[in-house]
Formats: C-alpha cells, sequence, structure tokens
C-alpha cells in the first residue's frame, strides 16, 4: 500500500460494550482487547508502520468502577510478563507514556525493566498511553521547562512533551463509534487525520487496520496550504 502513515495512534475504545452484550463482565472485555491490541502491533510491524502509540488507560479511568480499574492493573501485569519477551523478540521498542507516580513502585519497576529490556529494538516503536492525559502532558512539560528557567515556546513545549521521541501522528483511530479525542494526544494532533469506526476494539483486525489505512492512503493532506501548493513539490520530483 502506498502512502502509508508513518505513526498510527489508537483509542482502543468499546471493550465493556464488547463484554456487556455478551452478558460478561467488564474485564472480559479488556482480555479480548488485549488480544486485538497483540494482533495490531503484529499487522502494523507487517505493514511497515514505523510508530504505534495506543490509549491503554487514562488519567479519567480511576474513576471507573474498582473492580474494573484492579483487573486493567493486574492485566498491564500479565502484560509487563508474558508480552514484552515477545514484543523484544520481534524487534519491537516499548514505551510507556503518562504520569508513573501514581503507580505502585512493583508496576513503575515492571514498566522500567520493559522499556529497558526493548530499547535496542528498531522494527517498531510501540508507545503504550498509561495513566496518560492529554492536559497532563501539556502542563507537566509546560511545568518542566518552567522550573528549568527555559522560555515556553511551540518549539521548546513539542521538545518536553512525553512523545518528543517520536513525530507527530499521521493518522488516529478511534474505535467503538465515538467521534471525539477523550484527552488524547491534544498537543500531538493537530494535524493528524481522524478515522472513526464503528467496530469495537476486541473486534478490531487486520481487516479493519486495512481500511483504515486506505482512506488515509486516499487524503490529501496540506498543513495549511492549498493544494496547487501541496502539489507543486510532488510534480518536480515526478519530473
Amino acid at each position: 500500500m502506498n502512502n502509508l502513515p508513518h505513526h498510527v495512534a489508537i483509542v482502543m475504545d468499546g471493550n465493556g460494550r464488547w463484554a456487556t452484550r455478551r452478558y460478561l463482565p467488564r474485564v472480559a472485555g479488556h482480555k479480548k482487547g488485549m488480544d486485538a491490541l497483540r494482533a495490531c502491533v503484529r499487522h502494523c510491524g507487517d505493514r511497515g508502520i514505523k510508530v504505534l502509540t495506543v490509549f491503554a488507560f487514562s488519567s479519567e479511568n480511576w474513576n471507573r468502577p474498582a473492580d474494573e480499574v484492579s483487573g486493567l492493573m493486574e492485566l498491564l501485569g500479565l502484560a509487563l510478563a508474558r508480552e514484552v519477551p515477545q514484543l523484544r523478540t520481534e524487534g519491537v521498542r516499548v514505551n510507556f507514556v503518562g504520569d508513573r507516580s501514581g503507580l505502585s513502585e512493583k508496576v513503575q519497576a515492571g514498566l522500567a525493566q520493559a522499556e529497558a529490556s526493548t530499547a535496542a529494538n528498531t522494527r517498531l516503536v510501540f508507545n503504550i498511553c498509561f495513566n496518560y492525559g492529554g492536559r497532563w502532558d501539556i502542563a507537566a512539560a509546560a511545568a518542566r521547562l518552567a522550573a528549568a528557567g527555559q522560555p515556553i515556546t511551540e518549539a521548546s513545549l513539542a521538545g518536553a512533551l512525553s512523545l518528543a521521541h517520536v513525530p507527530d501522528p499521521d493518522l488516529i483511530i478511534r474505535t467503538g463509534g465515538e467521534h471525539r479525542l477523550s484527552n488524547f494526544l491534544l498537543w500531538q494532533a493537530a494535524y493528524a487525520e481522524l478515522y472513526f469506526t464503528d467496530k469495537l476494539w476486541p473486534d478490531f483486525g487486520a481487516e479493519e487496520l486495512d481500511a483504515a489505512l486506505a482512506d488515509y492512503a486516499g487524503r490529501e493532506r496540506r498543513f495549511g496550504k492549498t493544494s496547487e501548493q501541496v502539489a507543486q513539490p510532488a510534480a518536480r520530483k515526478a519530473a
């Protein structure tokens, strides 16, 4: 497929509804969503995507029922134990993005170990936004710059954000039928192409990913320019 996005970001929505429709506890949907995420990482690598960022747990998700939150924490622990070794083998570099101060020391140590063990991989950068919020990200970056006595400009703020190690997302996908960002990558989404699907996250597979990539490939990204201006460099390159 031509014109692939370099960086794909996904709001993985619909796990709870997937479970509810099957008269299952919500955590069962999150477990099924883990299977979908495992497959999505592999599909992205196979298709040549270089960066994948997913919204795994927002800073607002602490307000969910206690049993669901504890279930999500348990899933995180299982993922660190079971998935990271396989990701390391497949050449995937794992980064956890978000506020770690509210997490237990054990979880924090697990996140750091996962990052260290995959740091040398280059096939795919896999950013997992956990206890993350876009407003938190911007505020924390500004606070770090202010504490260091550095001027706060667009360039300096962009360099202080939690995803400064990768380019901004080209394509943001949201599953589950909702049409909003929900505090996800607010700064980085400025010029991202948005793609919404009614598919619940556990049902999002290779076919749905390819549909999103095909839709992206058919779009014209102008970044404030006119279509004629965008076409000129392409025409000179073809000549």
